[in-house]
């Protein structure tokens, strides 16, 4: 029986409805506590491990003695030590487009919340305050809605498709510009950096998080933003310089933001963001649904079949060979 460990510390419930998903031949197990202890230890024996959130670095791998595979439970993989990885002969995968659809989906909800202060009139009705005609700023509309959107992997797209039937107009910056005829069918355009920064009512992040984009959000791209403008962040926390943007959602720089990633996570509970009027923090939850659940283990399990059985890892879900 070869082994299988997932390296977060999930809810038991959790594990159970993965473990009715296991192929024949394998076994299942994770970490009853968090840290890195707990993750070396339960890393020792295991032949293929999974991580979700967690950190996966140099001396995790240092513990590993027969680890074939380094699996990531989603799609972006800057919480993995890919160079470690590479240098002791583990492959890494991913599970390509697994989380797409559930990530737009609820991005197109925290546009919505944050353009509307629905969290703030939620919060304030259960404390027994009526504050219909008192939200802390305006509440905008987002049809018709100059929507930027930063990224454009299959994450953006979902968005500017979901954002279709709003009637909006749609931005998108990335290093490579899509052809015309994409373009045109998604009914999106090409935008500099600056220029969406400059242009759009809510601006929306789905770039990986990577030396060029770490902090790319700061105190000088929140300022060339529209004073009514929303940010959106279901990227990664280190896209966003976090003290840059509590000042600006203090100052009024911006209408609001909704965040559901964060620069460490999770976050200190003191964290100014946590404890704003105009802002929605969610934890990290903008992939998880019963829908994509099943359908997210299987592609995984499937790599580690593949594996196990001495064939290629699909190409678009090979991070290192």
């Amino acid at each position: 029986m070869e082994r299988i460990v997932i390296l977060d510390a999930i809810a038991e419930r959790t594990a159970a409805r993965i473990a009715e998903l296991l192929p024949p031949g394998f076994t299942l197990d994770y970490p009853r506590a968090r840290g890195e202890g707990p993750m070396r230890t339960i890393i020792a024996d295991a032949d293929y491990a999974i991580s979700g959130q967690v950190a996966v670095t140099a001396a995790i791998l240092d513990a590993t003695t027969r680890l074939k595979l380094l699996h990531k439970w989603g799609v972006g993989t800057d919480n993995l030590d890919l160079e470690a990885a590479r240098a002791r002969g583990i492959k890494v995968a991913r599970t390509t487009g697994s989380n797409a659809l559930p990530v737009a989906e609820f991005t197109i909800g925290l546009m919505i919340g944050a353009l509307r202060h629905l969290a703030y009139a939620h919060a304030a009705l259960q404390q027994g305050h009526w504050r219909g005609g008192h939200l802390p700023g305006d509440a905008y509309l987002l049809s018709r809605k100059t929507v930027g959107i930063v990224g454009f992997g299959a994450i953006g797209r979902n968005v500017a498709k979901l954002l279709a039937g709003f009637g909006c107009r749609i931005l998108y910056a990335t290093p490579r510009r899509l052809d015309p005829a994409e373009e045109q069918a998604l009914g999106v355009h090409h935008a500099t950096l600056p220029a969406l920064l400059a242009e759009a009512d809510i601006v929306s992040l789905h770039c990986p998080l990577t030396p060029l984009t770490r902090g790319m959000i700061d105190r000088a791209a929140l300022s060339a933003m529209k004073r009514s403008a929303v940010l959106v962040n279901v990227a990664r926390g280190g896209v966003v310089a976090e003290a840059d943007l509590v000042w600006a959602l203090q100052t009024g720089v911006i209408h609001g933001a909704a965040m559901d990633v964060f620069e460490t996570e999770p976050p200190d509970p003191a964290n100014p963001l946590l404890h704003l009027d105009n802002a929605i923090v969610t934890p990290h939850i903008a992939a998880g649904t019963a829908d994509s659940f099943g359908p997210t283990i299987q592609q995984m399990f499937r790599n580690i079949v593949h594996v196990s059985r001495g064939e290629a890892v699909p190409a678009r879900d090979l991070v290192v060979g």
